[in-house]
This record gives structure tokens, C-alpha cells and sequence, in this order.
């Protein structure tokens, strides 16, 4: 069952000649709904009737537009911050541009329902209030002046200042919760006990909204009363979204072998054969199309954890549109639990290593910036591969790099704090960081990417092999040009920064590794600084330390002896 709420809203003009509020809500559904959830918005317009108004209407409309164009793989607070940064920078610049709108600014308070929890974001003095068991709470703090003579004079506001900073929350929805977004209109009318006997008296959300906003200018309210009132009807299954719930039920398809048919695909070729996972070419007999289909071996069916990670791992790759990566190809008639992708013909960059291909550094050059740009185009979304390496890059016939398999990548804005991190990816391909503290972060990949880089070059690794559940212990990286001596200046000093043993000395953007790989002699990185022996191997040094320190001892001795 999907999220089900029941919205309210009214807005109703005090003795003002125009309303300055302005309020919207949200409520998509199937797919729309679960991936971004339901949004309403109040915002309470300054600066003038004109300005004011124009303020508050832009940014919410603005607001409800843009939100649900962003990535769905987005933290809520990332989609909303983006979103209102650009609706700042409006909210500015009109008011510098037009004399009648100067000063325009709005307060902003929103709140989004996705899935079993709610994210409030709030800029000003509108609020946001939770009716739980009967309780109203209070979930913001106003933005205003602590002195007593500017207690109503915004310290923060949409078109104020020039950097937006927006207070966040969240939490876990329950049944029959209610919210309310008021603006001062209301709230600083009514008094928390007496919007709370109004909502028992009033169940239906509409008929609430306008009972508060009605209460409020009756009370004597001579601004603007603005309410909008969320109902929580139903709330979704506590596991998997609801897309994916479904799929979740279906079997696994017994291991197939060439020849073999499912769903009217045809079985070609067995691509992979791994422990938990199997990829088989297959193609589609009506159009001649041919296809991956990835699965999970039959001795996984009993395994939640495994079928939950192929299921998001789908999700993901769904939404990573980009000539970079295999795209997934819809099939809602499947009777067993697989997903489909594009197939290319080519080969990864290690199946092409093994068979002897020789990479000149200008050919390794164009594909890490294909490379480079993929992974952008991932950290975009806010995912992190974990597991970028030569054997899960593909070079196409058609000449196109295209970066494989999500199996072990996260997506940032999906984890919680306590979420399992799981294998962080190929030992020689990871930062000395991930050994100290496995927490996924986006710089890994760009790390992973020099190393691949190195690798397609020298066959090599700048730290050597390094075997699984081995501890390593890293110096200084090996310069790429001991193995390949024509190797250019500035491409040497580029995979050495992008393999440096502390993070603070890598790339810290795909951009920015991109751009030195273009500029490449034109403009040419430094060579790295060579750290003092005391921080590349301190045992070393004070064992060095401590020879000396022996030597000048004897030497003393002898000198007092003789």
C-alpha cells in the first residue's frame, strides 16, 4: 500500500489590501510518489505588497516545479537546498532590478512526506506543527532578531542574503499524524492550546484550515492568515519501496544454459558466473534485440539481503541515464526476478590487458576522461561506485567506455547512519583511507580511477598488489615512468596525484580531474612534493634516528677514552 495523506489549505486576505502568502502543495503518485514523496509549502511574502507577494508565489510554485526534476537518488535536503539556492538568486536579483520590488524576500517553510518519514526545511518565522495523539508540537524555530525591539524583524529569509541557509529535520511518520503550516498570520493570533481544540473539533484537514484562518482574522489578526493541514492516512510497508515490494516475491529462474528460453528470451551465452550473481546474454526473438539479463544464483532465494540489493541495484541503475553506463531496459511481464540491460560488443579493459593490447598514453588518456566523466556523471546522482577497476570498464566496439556493474555502489542520499557498508570493492584499487574507515565517499572512485589509469598503462599498481584481508602499509606510490619510461611528465605528475596516499593531496571533483587530463601539457600539474622520511615511514626514520644516535655516542666515548 502506498502513502495516503489528506490535505487542507486556506488563505484568506486580512485588512491588507493584497495577500502576501501564498501556498502550494503536491501529491503525485505511483512511482513519483515514492521516489520524492508529497510536498506542501507556505510562505509568508516581505518587502512591500507588490514584492512581497511576488516573492512568495515564485518561490513556491518554483519550488513544487523544480523539486521533482531533480535526481531521485538526491537526498530530500540536497534536492531542496539546489532548488532554493537558484529561487534565491531570482528573489535577488529582481528586487536589484526592479525599484518596486526592492527588498522583496519570503519566508519558506516546507514539508515533504516520503515513505514511513517526513523532512521539514524552513527559512523565516511561517511554521510547521505535528498533532501526534493529540499533541501539537512546535517542529521550527523562528528566524528573527533576538532583541526586543526586533523580535519581529527576520534575521533569515528567501532573497535576504545571498547564501540560503535553511534549517532541516526529519523523522518517523505514524499513523493519524497531522501537520500544520501556518504563517504568522495564524499562529501568532491563536494560541497553541486553542489551534489545538480547533483541530479536534474540526477532523476533515479542509474544514481545519479554514476554521484556523477564519479564528485568526476574527481574533483581531490584521495580517495575512495562511494554513495548509496534512493528514497521514496510510503509510507504506516498512522494507522495500513499493515498486519494488512486488518484484521482491518473485522466484529466482533456475540456472539456465545456452539454448534455454525465459520470458521469450532466448539464452545465447553465460557473460558471468560468480558466487551470488549470473549474467547471460540473451536476445529477443521479435526484434532481433540483444540484451543482459543479470539474476542471482538459485541458491539465493532464501537470502532477503541478496534479493533487496539486486532490487536496488536495479532501482539505481534505472536511473543512471547516461551513454557512460549499460541502460536498463523495462520488462513488468517478467516471471522471475532478474533485470535487463543493453548489451554492447567489446570487451573490458583487463579482458583486453590479458590478451596482450598495449595502451599508448594518448589512447589511455581519451578513455580516462571518458572515464572520469561516468563517474561524474554518477556523483551527480549522488552515487558512488566502490568498485571502479579495469575489469569493470568496457571498451565497445563501437569505441564508447562504458562502466559495469552497480552491485556494490551506494547511494549516499539513501543510506542511514546504522545501513551495512559491505565489501568496499578490489584491494589494489583502494584508497589507504577505506583500510583505516570504511565510509564510502566519493573521492574513493576518483582514487580508483588514477590506479585503473596507472594499471592500463603498466600492468602494474603504484603500491604494489595488494592480496584480500591483507593489511597494507603504504609509502610513497611508485613512479608509473619506472615501467614505462615514455610515459609524458605531466601524465606522470596527474596519476600521481590522483593515487596520493592522503586524501588532501588527490583530485578532490571528477571535473577536476578531467580538466588536467585535457589541459595535459598545455598546462601542466606540478610534480608532488616527496613527504619527509619521518611521515613516509616513521619506524625508518627513528630507527635511522636512533643508528645515529648511537654512532655520535661511540664516537664520544672514544674521544673521552683517548
Amino acid at each position: 500500500m502506498p502513502l495516503q495523506i489528506d490535505v487542507g489549505h486556506a488563505s484568506l486576505t486580512g485588512p491588507r489590501e493584497r495577500n502576501e502568502d501564498f501556498c502550494g502543495v503536491a501529491t503525485p503518485e505511483g512511482l513519483e510518489l515514492e521516489n520524492k514523496g508529497a510536498m506542501a509549502a507556505v510562505a509568508d511574502g516581505i518587502g512591500g505588497h507588490k514584492g512581497g507577494r511576488e516573492a512568495a508565489e515564485y518561490t513556491v510554485r518554483g519550488l513544487l516545479s523544480d523539486y521533482f526534476a531533480t535526481p531521485d537518488t538526491w537526498a530530500i535536503p540536497r534536492a531542496i537546498e539546489t532548488v532554493t539556492t537558484a529561487l534565491n538568486r531570482w528573489v535577488i536579483a529582481e528586487g536589484s532590478r526592479n525599484a518596486e520590488l526592492s527588498g522583496m524576500a519570503t519566508t519558506l517553510s516546507v514539508l515533504v512526506l516520503r515513505g514511513r518519514r517526513y523532512v521539514t526545511a524552513h527559512i523565516g518565522d511561517s511554521r510547521i506543527y505535528r498533532v501526534r495523539e493529540g499533541h501539537l508540537q512546535l517542529l521550527t524555530v523562528d528566524h528573527t532578531w533576538e532583541h526586543p525591539e526586533l523580535n519581529n524583524v527576520l534575521s533569515r529569509a528567501i532573497g535576504l542574503d545571498p547564501r540560503v541557509l535553511m534549517d532541516f529535520a526529519d523523522g518517523e511518520l505514524a499513523l493519524n499524524d497531522r501537520f500544520l503550516l501556518l504563517s504568522d498570520g495564524v499562529w501568532g493570533i491563536l494560541p497553541d492550546a486553542l489551534m489545538a481544540e480547533i483541530l479536534l473539533d474540526h477532523p476533515e484537514p479542509q474544514a481545519a484550515a479554514a476554521a484556523l484562518t477564519s479564528l485568526a482574522l476574527a481574533q483581531g489578526g490584521h495580517d495575512n492568515a495562511t494554513a495548509v493541514v496534512v493528514d497521514v492516512l496510510a503509510l507504506p510497508a516498512a522494507s522495500l519501496r513499493d515498486s519494488l515490494e512486488s518484484a521482491a516475491s518473485l522466484p529466482l529462474p533456475h540456472r539456465l544454459k545456452v539454448g534455454h528460453e525465459i520470458d521469450g528470451l532466448m539464452v545465447e551465452e553465460i557473460l558471468h558466473d560468480a558466487r551470488e550473481t549470473l549474467l547471460y546474454r540473451v536476445s529477443n526473438p521479435r526484434n532481433g534485440q540483444q540484451l543482459v539479463l543479470k539474476t542471482l544464483q538459485a541458491t539465493m532465494q532464501d537470502d532477503p539481503g541478496a534479493i533487496a540489493a539486486l532490487l536496488m541495484e536495479e532501482w539505481r541503475a534505472r536511473r543512471v541515464v547516461s551513454p557512460f553506463f549499460p541502460q536498463v531496459v523495462p520488462n513488468e511481464e517478467r516471471s522471475c526476478l532478474y533485470y535487463l540491460m543493453t548489451w554492447h560488443a567489446g570487451a573490458t579493459l583487463q579482458a583486453r590487458l590479458d590478451s596482450g593490447q598495449h595502451f599508448p598514453a594518448a589512447e589511455a588518456v581519451r578513455l580516462g576522461i571518458a572515464l572520469l566523466k561516468a563517474i561524474a556523471a554518477l556523483h551527480r546522482l549522488d552515487i558512488v561506485h566502490r568498485d571502479i577497476k579495469t575489469d569493470n570498464i568496457h571498451l565497445g566496439q563501437d569505441g564508447v567506455l562504458r562502466v559495469l556493474d552497480l552491485g556494490v555502489a551506494i547511494s549516499l542520499a539513501e543510506r542511514q547512519a546504522d545501513d551495512p557498508i559491505g565489501q568496499a570493492g578490489t584491494p589494489s584499487y583502494m584508497a589507504p583511507d577505506l583500510f583505516e574507515s570504511p565510509q564510502p565517499q566519493p573521492g574513493h572512485d576518483l582514487y580508483a580511477a588514477g590506479v585503473t589509469l596507472y594499471h592500463l598503462l603498466t600492468r602494474k599498481y603504484p603500491y604494489g598488489e595488494i592480496e584480500p584481508f591483507q593489511t597494507p602499509k603504504f609509502g610513497e606510490p611508485t613512479h608509473p615512468t619506472r615501467w614505462r619510461p615514455e610515459i609524458p611528465g605531466w601524465l606522470e605528475n596527474i596519476l600521481l596525484k590522483a593515487v596520493a596516499r592522503e586524501a588532501k593531496n588527490r583530485f578532490e571533483t571528477a571535473e577536476e580531474f578531467v580538466l588536467a587530463l585535457e589541459r595535459g601539457a598545455n598546462r601542466p600539474l606540478a610534480a608532488p612534493s616527496r613527504q619527509p622520511l619521518v611521515q613516509r615511514n616513521p619506524l625508518k626514520f627513528w630507527k635511522g634516528v636512533a643508528a645515529l644516535s648511537l654512532v655520535l655516542n661511540l664516537i664520544l666515548l672514544l674521544k673521552l677514552l683517548g
